[in-house]
């Protein structure tokens, strides 16, 4: 299993970003994908879940109405849209799929700040 994240960066505060997560070694269709953030200091906290065929979502309340996470199978990838974002959006953000164990990306970091 290999999950590798993309699109972080420093953004303004208002601004948006959109995160990427490519997955391999698995039927990615087949599988629940997470959001996850840790900023400094700061447990790792579930940001965002989407089902396997895409029909269902949840979001972390501090997340809901801004961020977006959505799926291609065809692609293998799981995507986070993220807009308004605040200082307080900053953080490492990893992706994640339960397969008979847990998995987790490397992480990109996102950094909002003026």
């Amino acid at each position: 299993v290999q999950l590798v994240e993309s699109g972080g960066g420093l953004v303004q505060p208002g601004g948006s970003l959109r995160l990427s997560c490519a997955a391999s070694g698995f039927t990615f269709s087949s599988y629940v994908m997470n959001w996850y953030r840790q900023a400094a200091g700061k447990e790792r906290e579930l940001v965002a879940t989407i089902s396997s065929a895409g029909g269902t979502t949840n979001y972390a309340d501090s997340v809901k109405g801004r961020f977006t996470i959505s799926r291609d199978n065809a692609k293998n990838t799981v995507y986070l849209q993220m807009n308004s974002l605040k200082p307080e959006d900053t953080a490492v953000y990893y992706c994640n799929v339960y397969r008979y164990g847990v998995y987790w990306g490397r992480g990109t970091q996102v950094t909002v700040s003026s």
